[in-house]
């Protein structure tokens, strides 16, 4: 690993979030030649809660009174990392990965500190807040540089970050910058390239191939030790805070299961609640909550709204640190799990596998999670509620302690249809769980008690 030193900038600000030199940051080897060299302008924007549980909204750029520590050059078994710290406690990162023939990033994190009361002012959260994205860099070739004048905009949660004027170079030769550049798309004009029409009419042959008759001798399969399962991860409960008020809670043990690359066989990872800590947002519609396991696994659950009535897991991000430089192990924004109603909890004992992508799946364990309207710091009833003349319910049927459970008819035609469904729906909590109870006033009231019996009353 190498040494690293960074150099100086030059920064006009005016305005206090108009940007008008590009910060330029260079890391040095041990041999004082150049191996990192970025050269960009940036403009932050995060939305954070105050004390008075308000929300305000902070604007700052870039400086060029920066420092390189951290960074590292990169060889043969370390990837390149550069690390730029500006301000009281804020850093941007990026890492880069490389094939035979070109480089290019991969991820990129921005570290805020919210103790900057010159930045944000009156903040309730209090520490640095890590915000993960993916780099859209394309593929460079060595001894090429990127370059993108135009605007490329990142927004995740309430975290957005614009970057324009940006020429970077990592795995540079004895010191010297390339002057082939690769442009970014935005940058490129686009070309309409004409249309021709050809028609092929291809030959038909007739080919009749005779298969060889082959004797093939089958050995005995030979019996492979069972691996050591993972043992299960323990549970806790994580907790995200606006002001003094707990506004998000979810409670599970939480298991891993991914691939880095095609080849690689798969990994499993257990979450540990000892070292791992939370922390994340809160809005009108939607939150977040930020798992940090010893600094190396951070978890991003991304929670948003149906309208008015129900909440859903929208998306999960997943990255790990290794040797300083950050790889993403996945990231899905288009989820559609735990959904339940606003106001209630979502909840399941049974052990659950969510694909997040074909590289990476969440194993959950004890699931029960409420992001919005939490009363007093505490869990509201968890609940599922029957579309009757669906027969289809939303979250797990699988709770092994009693809960209330709204089941309500729209019309008497319905009923027998109810009653239909009721048999079903018997056999299922029959197998699944252990008490059960559904209460709703204002309709059909249905109670599965211990014993089992069910009646229903008006």
């Amino acid at each position: 690993m190498y040494s690293c030193i960074g150099l100086a900038f030059v920064l006009l600000l005016g305005c206090g979030v108009l940007q008008s030199d590009a910060t330029v940051a260079e890391v040095l080897d041990q041999n004082n030649k150049t191996c990192i060299y970025a050269e960009m302008m940036v403009n932050f924007t995060v939305q954070y809660e105050t004390s008075n549980s308000t929300l305000s909204t902070a604007e700052f750029v870039l400086p060029t009174n920066v420092t390189t520590a951290g960074s590292i050059c990169g060889n043969k078994t370390v990837t390149p990392f550069l690390k730029i710290s500006f301000g009281n406690g804020h850093y941007w990162s990026i890492n880069f990965t490389h094939s035979n023939t070109s480089y290019h990033g991969d991820v990129f994190i921005f570290g805020y500190n919210v103790n900057d009361s010159t930045i944000f002012h009156n903040a309730s959260q209090k520490g640095v807040i890590k915000v993960v994205a993916n780099d859209t860099m394309p593929p460079v070739p060595m001894d090429h540089y990127y370059r993108c004048m135009s605007d490329d905009v990142f927004k995740q949660g309430n975290v957005t970050q614009t970057f324009w004027n940006v020429s970077i170079q990592a795995y540079i030769k004895d010191g010297n910058l390339s002057k082939n550049a690769t442009v970014c798309s935005a940058d490129t004009p686009t070309t309409v390239a004409p249309v021709t029409n050809i028609t092929t009419i291809a030959p038909v042959t007739n080919i009749t191939t005779i298969a060889p008759v082959t004797n093939v001798t089958t050995a005995a399969p030979t019996t492979t030790p069972k691996p050591t399962p993972t043992p299960k991860p323990d549970k806790e409960t994580y907790k995200v805070s606006r002001g003094n008020d707990t506004c998000l809670i979810i409670t599970m043990g939480l298991q891993l299961n991914y691939s880095t690359t095609a080849q690689a066989p798969w990994e499993v990872k257990n979450i540990e609640p000892n070292v791992t800590t939370a922390s994340g947002t809160c809005g009108n519609d939607t939150s977040t909550i930020t798992l940090n396991d010893s600094d190396t696994i951070y978890l991003v659950f991304s929670f948003a709204k149906h309208s008015s009535k129900t909440f859903y897991l929208k998306g999960v991000n997943v990255t790990t640190i290794v040797n300083g430089s950050a790889q993403q192990l996945g990231i899905n924004n288009n989820l559609s799990y735990w959904e339940a109603t606003l106001g209630s909890s979502y909840m399941c004992n049974k052990d659950q596998v969510f694909k997040v992508t074909d590289k990476l799946s969440i194993n959950t364990y004890d699931l029960r999670v409420q992001p919005f309207n939490v009363t007093n710091g505490e869990y509201s009833t968890g609940y599922f509620a029957f579309p009757i003349g669906l027969f289809k319910y939303k979250t797990c049927l699988c709770w092994n302690t009693q809960m209330n459970i709204p089941v309500c008819i729209s019309q008497l035609q319905d009923i027998q249809r109810f009653y239909n469904f009721i048999s079903v729906l018997k056999d299922a909590l029959n197998k699944s769980c252990k008490s059960f109870t559904c209460i709703q006033t204002n309709c059909f009231e249905m109670n599965h008690s211990n014993n089992k019996n069910m009646h229903i009353a008006k």
